[in-house]
């Protein structure tokens, strides 16, 4: 996300919510119908749960920021122009003259600062101390402060791309020097470890096919090696997936929810009572009932990591208003006379969908600031919202990339099929902010549509190496579109190749970790142990490179 997205991610679904497991997944995440309202909230959600998981900001004095100098262009040297790439180390395991390994975690869409937990207590650490090696995280060109344009336009961005970034970790795997370290720990003389998780997973799985002289081994967790224009099985993994009484209550508010809009005479009223009576378009409307779907992603074992809304919101859906006076009605048919309530306009409505309102009202409409209108903060058919091109305005960057190569846009699901989404959210409602959003530049110009190929031609589901570690989350709303989708080939899980799908798992939970793995829940240590013995069976039969004669 990854949505991608990776919006929506990576990451997609880039996720509203406060408390939300956005590492990564700022991305790859899709559009959602994005107003600025939306990328500020989705932007501020991943500096809160940084906050939140690593209260004590431990690991930021131990691992102080460096930095590689890379050119803007791999593949024009004409410019000249270079800039410089952060990075960190850990070194607390590495024993001098061993050769490494060296385990890498790409920073993927967020600032690198963001990643450097999982150089604490994460995956980085575990496998740096089961290995004595050194771990690093890697900061994503353009994101963070390894930016080297001085806006963010159409032309600016137009380095920002798979195949730039992939040629970014390759040429630091070659020719870094770690600060206070003497030994040459470069690829492919040194054993390197690249991880990554959502869009970054991705990117690890890439990073095997195209470097494979210098990417010894590489983990994908929750890696969506396929991109895809259309991807509306995000939601309907959650549909399948969440407690059945809650899914049951959003399918039908949802159904009656646009069986009211179509009428017109009864559309006002009832945004009315969502508390948006000023939002001029139903599309927007109807967008914004997505907001506590996307905290699915953000589910976490980790509770200093994760977050429960959703389960909140489940609660708060099915739960009965207060005077009704059989507990067991939320158990009868949607909209059965006993559950129906009177509302002013003409409006007689199921409780799930007053539920509903109620909780939008408490914890989306109530974040629109004061004197602000609700288009200000929740339309997205003004374009002058998207005008500012200046480097603080860093949503532009994950949704450049979805503009361009990753797509994930999220509509409704194919007509018949169950949804939890409405049916007004179309192809048209997602992509639009490609067009809103990025004017034509001098240099470049966003396509029509992503240019998914330039992603999927290096493997899409079927990616696959020697030494390429496949992991995903059971649950996890990007796993259609990672190589365990249900489009997928099956394929044996082996030490050589793994490939292990987490029971009830939601995004890259692999990704974290304690200080003690015994204290980690059965599933996740089972994973982090199967880690372990798989890279280190890898390692045994690492040979340095015979030098030219």
């Amino acid at each position: 996300m990854a949505s991608s997205s990776l919006a929506k991610a990576l990451a997609t679904v880039l996720i509203y919510i406060s408390l939300c497991n956005a590492l990564g997944a700022l991305p790859p995440l899709g559009s959602q119908g994005i107003n600025l309202w939306k990328l500020q909230q989705q932007q501020q959600a991943v500096k809160l749960s940084l906050t939140v998981q690593n209260p004590s900001n431990s690991g930021v004095e131990e691992f102080p920021v460096q930095w590689f100098q890379q050119p803007l262009d791999h593949f024009d040297s004409s410019s000249g122009h270079t800039f410089g790439q952060r990075y960190w180390v850990n070194k607390r395991h590495y024993e001098p003259g061993t050769g490494g390994p060296v385990i890498v975690l790409d920073g993927g869409e967020t600032s690198g600062e963001d990643r450097i937990p999982f150089l604490d207590t994460g995956i980085v650490e575990i496998l740096a101390r089961a290995t004595g090696g050194l771990g690093v995280v890697l900061e994503h060109r353009y994101y963070g402060e390894s930016i080297a344009v001085e806006n963010l336009t159409t032309d600016s961005l137009r380095w920002l791309n798979n195949e730039q970034a992939a040629a970014d970790s390759a040429n630091f795997m070659a020719n870094v020097k770690f600060d206070g370290i003497d030994e040459d720990l470069t690829a492919p003389g040194t054993p390197w470890i690249y991880y990554g998780g959502s869009y970054a997973g991705a990117r690890a799985a890439h990073m095997k096919i195209l470097y494979p002289e210098l990417v010894f081994g590489a983990i994908a967790s929750s890696g969506v090696t396929h991109a895809t224009i259309v991807y509306w099985e995000y939601f309907d993994i959650i549909r399948t997936a969440a407690e059945p009484k809650c899914s049951y209550h959003i399918q039908k508010s949802i159904e009656t929810i646009d069986r009211l809009l179509s009428t017109k005479r009864l559309a006002h009223p009832l945004k009315a009572l969502f508390g948006l009576p000023d939002l001029q378009h139903d599309e927007d409307f109807v967008s914004l009932l997505e907001t506590p779907l996307n905290s699915w992603q953000a589910k976490n074992w980790d509770p200093a990591f994760g977050s429960n809304v959703f389960d909140e919101f489940c609660d708060a859906l099915n739960k009965p208003p207060f005077g009704f006076l059989a507990a067991d009605v939320a158990d009868l048919e949607f909209e059965d006379p006993a559950r129906m309530i009177s509302l002013p306009g003409g409006l007689s409505l199921d409780f799930a969908i007053v539920n509903y309102a109620n909780w939008t009202k408490q914890n989306v409409v109530s974040t629109c600031p004061e004197g602000s209108t609700q288009e200000e903060c929740f339309g997205t058919f003004n374009n002058s919202q998207y005008a500012a091109t200046t480097l603080d305005q860093t949503w532009r960057l994950w949704q450049f990339q979805v503009c361009t190569q990753w797509g994930f846009f999220m509509p409704a699901p194919p007509p018949g099929y169950p949804r939890i989404v409405s049916n007004l959210i179309t192809l048209d409602y997602e992509s639009k902010i490609c067009k809103q959003a990025y004017a034509p530049g001098k240099y470049f110009t966003v396509p029509p549509l992503p240019n998914v190929t330039a992603v999927d031609v290096l493997g899409d589901f079927d990616i696959a190496a020697d030494r390429l570690a496949i992991i995903d989350g059971e649950v996890d709303p990007w796993r259609p579109a990672t190589p365990h989708s249900q489009y997928a080939m099956d394929r044996d899980d082996t030490v050589l190749r793994p490939f292990k799908l987490i029971p009830h798992a939601v995004h890259h939970y692999d990704e974290y970790g304690l200080k003690n793995l015994s204290d980690e829940p059965p599933e996740i240590r089972k994973i982090h142990g199967e880690m372990i013995a798989f890279v280190m069976e890898w390692l045994k039969d690492w040979t340095p490179p015979k030098e030219d004669q």
